[in-house]
């Protein structure tokens, strides 16, 4: 079985020369041994690799289809100790009609024809002058020469029986208005081979680009392409041996085009992912074919190699962050998003102000950030934001300067209430003795602050603003009926790793003293502050001390909600990559504080406020995740 569900896929496309057989036999001989030598599970090559694609009316020629079927069969022989499955074309008679098949081959042996279904015949491309579609083929079985009876047809899917299911369509199939690959993707395949070849134009790879990204989105499959390359005839076009896998709508490898030499395109991809998300992410299951359209023969493959170790996987260290080139771009959709919900809340409402609790952390800052947008978006004054900062126990000059200074900056109305006296007094009610640094004396204090907040915002008119984060969801890292609670939480599906990205944002087009701020907030560590500061009045209580860092928490509550990932593949996954920044000992213990918190702190999240999704993952209650507060972790170990 593939590790975790992982299967390394390889686009091979070696140098051919047009109806140079026993040549083009060789080049590819050579790149299914070096592809397999990388652990591939599977080797596309491009089409008509053995004869090449643009031999015109030599197809014809009982020659050159000898010749195509002499080196299959050598091919085969010269593979058939791997394991690893390999698909190409050739030109195959079938009832004196020539067809252009896809081959799949495993062991030395062709396990299954796949005929092209879309012939293109408009301006460069002239396929039906030599071929035939596949709508016109009656056989369901051929006698292939040298390797005796084969199952033939656009009904074939391929299953190594632990994951991998996968169908192939030919090229123009792809460009269709209703590709093969829709149906075979509803019929089980998760992965899609391509052998193609595409001409090339300005501007026609980045279309091709296009195209398998978004088939592998709609078909919520890793799809793969290999096309001819530049030793296919230019007597016309040209061919760049342009080579892409793409998962589940996200190019996952690439080759470089107009290669002179063998390319090996790699990529690992997670065929348990793609699973995960046709069940509990899309309306994949909503579809239906119609009956004509539902028979599917399975053919079974030998084992494919066991091992897969995830060099080529695209495994994002922060994969809630987006990609440099659309962190502008993605950053004002969240910020516009956030602000937009809480704009909409306060009209519905009438509210006439908003309050919330600044403490110049990361997550109050945002929020208050997102406040002022909202307030712009109403043409509303920032001051009817009532900034208020609660001094306790815990609070240092770094983080109450902070709070203030950007209170300040964004024009807010800036509150100081000092919660010591109110909470000294609490304990005495309580018979409670502060020298106990225990959850009462935490508590008590972020209770006393969310009185303050609910009771300002009666003074007011106004709504209360949580501030907590989707990683503190998460973990259940928030005092219940505390900071737990709010009239609208706008950072709700915020994870804490993404905040400090918004921010920087945000610095980046900001005033030079708000950019000052906004920097410091980064770099202060993500404390609670309900314990006393250090001698030197630093801080003293450290979340990521506590509960270990919130990269990991992050990475761990991505694949476990989004992907069902398992806890030994959390761990596989975060060893691999997160090893150069945290030892062994720190990852499991944090994988196991996310387990833990995550189970036994549903109840927080079973009744928590109204606030907007921005991102895949949303841990409310009323939409994306349902789960009983008393579920337990045993099977999660």
């Amino acid at each position: 079985m593939a590790t975790y569900g992982y299967y390394r896929l390889v686009a091979a496309v070696p140098p051919i020369r047009v109806a140079d057989v026993p040549g083009n036999t060789e080049a590819i001989v050579n790149a299914a041994h070096d592809a397999a030598d990388l652990g591939a599970h599977a080797v596309l090559f491009p089409e008509m690799s053995l004869t090449g694609y643009t031999c015109g009316d030599l197809f014809f020629q009982p020659t050159l289809q000898r010749a195509a079927l002499s080196g299959l069969k050598s091919f085969a022989e010269r593979t058939a100790e791997l394991s690893c499955v390999f698909i190409t074309t050739i030109p195959l008679v079938v009832q004196d009609a020539l067809y252009n098949v896809a081959v799949v081959l495993q062991r030395g042996q062709v396990r299954g024809l796949v005929p092209k279904s879309v012939l293109p015949n408009y301006r460069e491309f002239y396929d039906r002058r030599q071929f035939r579609p596949a709508s016109d083929l009656r056989a369901r079985h051929v006698e292939l020469p040298g390797f005796g009876e084969v199952p033939i047809g656009t009904d074939l899917l391929f299953s190594d029986g632990e994951g991998l299911v996968f169908g192939v369509e030919i090229c123009e199939d792809l460009w269709s208005v209703l590709p093969p690959s829709s149906r075979l993707a509803l019929l089980g395949a998760r992965v899609i081979f391509n052998p193609c070849a595409s001409t090339e134009m300005a501007g026609k790879a980045h279309y091709r680009r296009q195209l398998v990204t978004q088939q592998s989105g709609t078909c919520l499959c890793a799809y793969a392409l290999a096309s001819a390359g530049v030793g296919e005839s230019s007597q016309d076009v040209v061919y760049s041996g342009h080579a892409l896998i793409a998962e589940n709508g996200r190019i996952a490898a690439e080759s470089e085009r107009f290669s002179r030499s063998t390319t090996l395109t790699c990529a690992d991809v997670d065929v348990e992912r793609l699973s995960a998300a046709r069940m509990s992410e899309s309306s994949y299951n909503e579809n239906r074919l119609p009956r004509e359209w539902q028979d599917v023969r399975m053919i079974d493959l030998s084992p494919l190699p066991e091992e897969c170790d995830l060099r080529f996987a695209r495994l994002q260290k922060r994969p809630f962050l987006p990609s440099p080139a659309q962190t502008e771009e993605r950053c004002e959709d969240i910020l516009n998003i956030q602000a937009t919900g809480l704009a909409k809340r306060m009209e519905h409402t009438g509210a006439k102000s908003l309050v919330l609790g600044v403490s110049g952390g990361l997550d109050s800052s945002l929020a208050l950030l997102v406040c002022a947008r909202a307030c712009e978006q109403l043409s509303m004054d920032p001051s009817c934001i009532r900034a208020i900062t609660m001094p306790g126990f815990g609070t240092t000059d770094r983080t109450h300067d902070n709070a203030v200074r950007l209170a300040q900056l964004v024009g807010a109305s800036l509150v100081e209430v000092d919660i010591r006296d109110a909470c000294m007094k609490e304990f005495d009610h309580l018979g409670f003795d502060p020298s106990q640094r225990t959850t009462t004396y935490e508590n008590v204090q972020a209770r006393e602050r969310t009185q303050i907040l609910m009771n300002m915002a009666n003074m007011h008119r106004g709504l209360v603003v949580g501030t907590g984060d989707l990683s503190e969801i998460a973990l259940g890292w928030s005092t219940y009926n505390g900071d737990h609670m709010s009239m609208y939480a706008v950072n709700c599906s915020i994870p804490k790793t993404l905040i400090r990205c918004l921010i920087a944002h945000v610095g980046r087009s900001s005033s030079p003293d708000l950019a000052d701020v906004l920097q410091d907030i980064i770099d202060t560590p993500v404390s609670p502050e309900l314990l006393p500061p250090s001698d030197d009045g630093t801080v003293e209580q450290k979340t990521e001390g506590l509960l270990g860092p919130y990269d990991l928490h992050d990475f761990f509550l991505y694949h476990f909600i989004k992907y069902g990932a398992s806890p030994q593949k959390l761990l596989e996954l975060a060893r691999r990559v997160w090893n150069h920044d945290y030892d062994e000992e720190t990852i499991q213990r944090t994988l196991g504080t996310f387990l833990h918190r995550f189970f036994a702190q549903q109840y927080k999240r079973s009744c928590v406020p109204d606030g907007p999704k921005v991102g895949t993952i949303s841990l409310s209650p009323r939409g994306d995740w349902r789960m009983p507060s008393d579920a337990s972790s045993r099977v999660w170990g």
